[in-house]
């Protein structure tokens, strides 16, 4: 009886030891390439991808070009799955510059305007036209005054508590975080910047899109949920960073193309899409890093391992031996 429940106080000791062992961070640096693939033209609409979000309720990517032509769903091996036509009439928008995109769920997703940080809300309609002007939106800063080819390059949403994350390009460079109230004609916006800097916030020569980690399955309950990653375009460079701006891990993307990517999601199982334009090619690319191998057995784990074998061996030290 001791023995057993001496046992049972070990499993409790290990279950809690690794319960408590936080996920800090997802370590970029041991990410490697699992797949590049060739987007589809699409008559241009396929063409100078911008922008990629990941719709887990579907399995699939969206994604979009900073043309402003419309919204492509594609699989996640870059099989042109559907497109949704945008039509920019009435919005004043002077570029049609998309170079944001988020998914919301069950079909909604949200794209931003760069140059006058304008955030648009409507629900994806394979084969369709949406008709932004009549959509619910939103001016992220609070004002509709273009800001050149420097502003919104990217937005991510925080499905914990519908936090939107955005990034400008430069001049400044800035993180927000935003509560966004979708509205026809024109809703509201509470926007804090995060950071705010010169062209090396976060090591980074400019910023062009940013994605939250808190829908990978893995680090629900681990502080790593609350890292963001960070997309830089002239740097070739993706980081992670904490609360406080630190950089904890970063992935060189030298090495993969001399496209230019500008677009960064992620999966529920960690894995991260890229999308980077054409840039001279024939084809703007889809590119999938995925993470590391699990790591080895937890401390708490072998520990829990080892005092198996010490109570084994003390067990059969007692035993009586036959016949005594």
């Amino acid at each position: 009886m001791k023995t057993r429940n001496l046992l049972a106080a070990l499993v409790a000791a290990a279950c809690t030891t690794s319960a408590h062992a936080q996920i800090t961070s997802i370590n970029l640096g041991g990410y490697t390439l699992n797949g590049s693939y060739a987007l589809d033209t699409l008559n241009d609409m396929g063409l100078e991808a911008s922008a990629v979000t990941y719709a887990r309720d579907r399995g699939s990517l969206f994604f979009v070009g900073d043309e402003g032509l419309g919204v492509v769903e594609i699989s996640r091996s870059g099989q042109t799955l559907g497109t949704m036509a945008f039509d920019w009439t009435g919005t004043g928008s002077s570029h049609n510059d998309a170079e944001g995109l988020a998914y919301l769920g069950n079909g909604e997703l949200v794209v931003v305007d760069e140059r006058p940080q304008i955030a648009y809300r409507f629900t994806y309609a394979k084969d369709g036209t949406v008709a932004l002007n009549n959509t619910p939106s939103v001016a992220i800063t609070g004002s509709t005054a273009s800001v050149g080819n420097v502003g919104t390059e990217g937005i991510s949403v925080d499905p914990r508590n519908g936090q939107f994350y955005t990034v400008k390009q430069d001049t400044p460079a800035q993180l927000r975080v935003s509560t966004l109230n979708f509205l026809v004609g024109g809703g509201s916006a509470t926007t804090s910047n995060l950071f705010s800097g010169s062209a090396d916030l976060f090591g980074l020569n400019n910023l062009s899109d940013v994605q939250t980690l808190s829908p990978i399955d893995a680090l629900i309950g681990h502080s790593a949920a609350s890292n963001l990653l960070i997309l830089s375009l002239d740097s070739r460079k993706i980081v992670e960073i904490d609360s406080t701006g630190t950089v904890l891990s970063f992935f060189d993307l030298t090495a993969l193309t001399t496209q230019a990517i500008e677009g960064v999601t992620v999966d529920e199982l960690g894995r991260i899409y890229l999308v980077a334009e054409d840039s001279g090619t024939p084809n703007s690319r889809l590119f999938v890093l995925t993470p590391p191998a699990p790591v080895p057995v937890p401390a708490a784990v072998w520990m829990f391992g080892s005092a198996l074998v010490g109570v084994a061996g003390f067990v059969r030290r007692r035993r009586p031996h036959a016949g005594a």
